[in-house]
Order: structure tokens, then C-alpha cells, then sequence
């Protein structure tokens, strides 16, 4: 059975994605930041017939990667599946974002994404078909008002994304980078209150794109989704 990790699982998007995997019958490990919230998902996923491992851990701590990877070995023996899932936001101008809060968001938006990877990759690369999925957004490559350190951390993870293409591409790993719009989470809501929720794309839409790029057969890649709001402007 092929194991898949993914960050950010206790909801929202990356719960979404999970559930999808499991219905792929891929082994899960849901990694999150609440014991509440990952013991419910795990219920879900074994319900539906698949092994799930919970890992309650902070990202923003530098020694979390190798954690994540060594309990995945040793719960399922190996990795086929990354999915970089977990972010963080912070709606203020630069002039009153401090450095505690940049230094917050570039560790769990970029750092752990870049570390996970780095570990990963190694067993990654043992598999057939291995694939790496990294969820950006929007702001990973444009540029929003009051956004400044969200969107830093996300064209970091844009960026780093395209070099570790190039440079896994020999091991036969795949990388793909997805860029939502606005998604109907807790966090979208946060950020942005004065968009209705019936406009956002809903978490299952990501999953569902997901589920299309570990299941596509072909020679073909595809380094890049961005789904955007169909009330968005296109091209903005």
C-alpha cells in the first residue's frame, strides 16, 4: 500500500486532501497541530478502510521534518506521497508586521516545506511514481495589500519549488505546485472577511485536482495549477 504525508490535515484543505487519498486506499499520515481534530480524521480515514498515523508536532520547530519522516518509516516503511499543506497568514501592512511574526510564517510556509522535502526525498526516490505536492496560493505570485509576509513566504515556496523540480526530476520524483484562490477555510476567512463563502472554492476542489495528479497516466508534466475564484478577474 502506498503511504502518503500530509501537513495541515486537521482541516480544511489538507483534510480534504487526506480523505481523497484515502479513498485512493493510500495509507495517510495527517500531520497538525491539534489532537482533537487529527483524532477525528483518523476515525474517518480508518472507517473507509485505510491506515492512518496521527503526528501532533509543530512545524516551526527546525527538528519536526526529520521527525515526520522517521515515524512515517517507522510506522509504514516508506513514502510515496508529500503533500506540503500547512500554512500560516497574517493580515497587516509591513510597516506593523514585526519580526516575530515574519520569522513564524517563513518557518512553517517555507522552512518546513523545504526541510520536509529534503528529507523525504531519499526514500521518495525507492518508489515508483513518487510525487511531491506543494500548496501555495495566489499570493505566491502576485501581490495583495496588508499580505506582505504571507506572500513572501508563499513566492518562497513557489520558487523553491521550481528548483526542487529540476533537480529531483532525474530521480523520476514529480513535483507539482498548486496556487488556490480563495478557499473557503478558517484561514481565508480571516484573511479575507468581506468575500462571501459562497463565492470561495471549496477544499474538496484542491483534493479533487490532487487525486488527478496521482492518478494521471502519461509522459507529460504538470508543474503548475492555479485555480482561481470564478468571480475572480482572470489574469489579475
Amino acid at each position: 500500500m502506498k503511504t502518503a504525508i500530509v501537513t495541515g490535515a486537521s482541516k480544511g484543505i489538507g483534510k480534504a486532501i487526506a480523505l481523497k487519498l484515502a479513498s485512493l486506499n493510500y495509507a495517510i499520515v495527517v500531520v497538525g497541530r491539534s489532537d482533537k481534530h487529527l483524532a477525528a480524521i483518523k476515525e474517518t480515514i480508518e472507517e473507509m478502510g485505510s491506515p492512518c498515523l496521527t503526528l501532533t508536532v509543530d512545524l516551526s520547530e527546525e527538528e519536526t521534518p526529520e521527525i515526520i519522516v522517521r515515524e512515517t518509516l517507522n510506522c509504514f516503511g516508506r513514502i510515496d506521497l508529500l503533500v506540503n499543506n500547512a500554512g500560516l497568514a497574517h493580515s497587516a501592512s509591513i510597516s506593523e508586521t514585526d519580526i516575530e511574526t515574519w520569522n513564524n510564517i517563513f518557518k512553517v510556509n517555507a522552512r518546513a516545506p523545504f526541510f520536509l522535502c529534503k528529507a523525504a526525498v531519499p526514500f521518495l526516490k525507492k518508489n515508483e511514481n513518487p510525487i511531491i505536492i506543494n500548496i501555495s496560493s495566489v499570493v505566491g505570485f502576485k501581490g495583495y495589500a496588508g499580505q506582505a509576509a504571507y506572500a513572501s513566504s508563499k513566492h518562497a515556496l513557489t520558487g523553491f519549488t521550481k528548483v526542487l523540480a529540476k533537480e529531483v526530476q532525474g530521480d523520476g520524483i514529480k513535483v507539482h505546485l498548486i496556487s488556490p484562490g480563495g478557499v473557503n477555510t478558517e484561514m481565508v476567512q480571516e484573511m479575507r472577511p468581506d468575500i462571501d463563502s459562497e463565492q470561495l472554492i471549496q477544499p474538496e476542489e484542491i483534493a479533487e485536482l490532487v487525486q488527478f495528479l496521482v492518478t494521471r497516466k502519461g509522459k507529460g508534466t504538470i508543474d503548475h495549477f492555479y485555480i482561481r475564484r470564478q468571480s475572480g478577474l482572470a489574469f489579475d
